[in-house]
């Protein structure tokens, strides 16, 4: 079933695919071939929701670079959304642009985006993190004439605070904010506080990242399993170290007494917190793709979607 981010006319998938894997070393889409293979599946399977950022991938730009050979001859079969504007990632050449929500360094972004993604527009254009030194009033003013010009057909933000959001959506724009990207999930919850009620306040659709966080919500983390090649292995072993198993066992319970697995449940609850529109899922191999999109499908009762979230409170 798709559906629209926040106020625009644009239709997605509920299930995205976050692409900051792209031109990451070690990965299976480090290099063109892997990216190929990822976004061929990606768009055989349904996904329509491509999320990347000038900064993903080593050196930063890379992903877009990657991205931009690998939709060739794809390009109207996705919704291609990425990001600008990181305070703490220098892009090489940006040097001189000026503050990240300026004009100037917006237009220089954009059109060195569009360039390593060979395409003529963005469909949804996402400022990566606040910038302090330019009011937000600003930045939309700049965004409107890249609308204006048919350079972006939307645009939203991500890593803002509530206040932030609501700043920004008191801004008189003909066009204004769509969506809002933060982490979100079942265990990264900060956002119900603040952010998702000025997101619904302002309209917004939710673009939830790391979804699975890091991978332990999707049931291949087990307290006597844990795969090597997997992300935590890998990047974040620490992280397992502090692992509450018991919970994560007792969620597993719960899931499967209502028919579906942790990395279904998963998804099915985050789809239904609102205004979560798609969930974006990073992935490199083309089988997690099948998976993702499969899970997206998963449908839970109110009850269950209550019983999850006080196992979780």
């Amino acid at each position: 079933m798709r559906r629209t981010l926040g106020t625009s006319a644009i239709v997605v998938s509920p299930v995205g695919l976050g692409l900051n894997n792209l031109g990451r070393p070690g990965t299976a889409t480090e290099e063109q071939a892997g990216t190929d293979r990822l976004i061929h599946a990606a768009v055989d399977h349904g996904i329509t929701l491509l999320d990347t950022a000038d900064m993903y991938g080593v050196p930063p730009t890379t992903s877009e670079r990657l991205l931009g050979n690998a939709l060739k001859g794809k390009r109207d079969q996705v919704v291609l959304a990425t990001k600008w504007g990181h305070q703490d990632f220098p892009i090489p050449g940006s040097e001189d642009w000026g503050p990240k929500g300026e004009r100037r360094y917006i237009r220089n972004a954009v059109d060195a985006s569009l360039t390593r993604l060979q395409t003529d527009w963005i469909d949804l254009y996402q400022l990566h993190t606040p910038d302090p030194e330019t009011p937000i009033a600003t930045t939309i003013d700049a965004l409107d004439e890249l609308v204006e010009a048919g350079k972006i057909r939307a645009y939203g933000h991500s890593n803002l605070s509530g206040e932030q959001i609501r700043e920004a959506a008191a801004v008189q724009s003909p066009n204004g904010f769509v969506t809002a990207q933060d982490e979100y999930s079942l265990l990264a919850r900060g956002v119900e506080a603040d952010v998702l009620p000025a997101a619904r306040e302002a309209g917004l659709g939710f673009l939830p990242y790391f979804p699975l966080y890091n991978g332990l919500l999707s049931g291949k983390y087990t307290r006597t399993e844990q795969p090597h090649d997997g992300r935590l292995t890998r990047i974040k072993p620490q992280l397992l170290e502090g692992v509450d198993w018991t919970l994560l066992e007792e969620y597993d319970r719960v899931a499967r007494d209502a028919g579906l697995t942790m990395l279904e449940a998963t998804f099915a609850w985050l789809l239904a917190q609102e205004p979560v529109v798609s969930v974006i899922a990073g992935a490199t191999k083309p089988e997690q793709i099948a998976q993702n999109v499969a899970a997206g499908e998963a449908r839970m009762g109110a009850d269950v979607v209550a019983a999850i979230s006080d196992l979780f409170s």
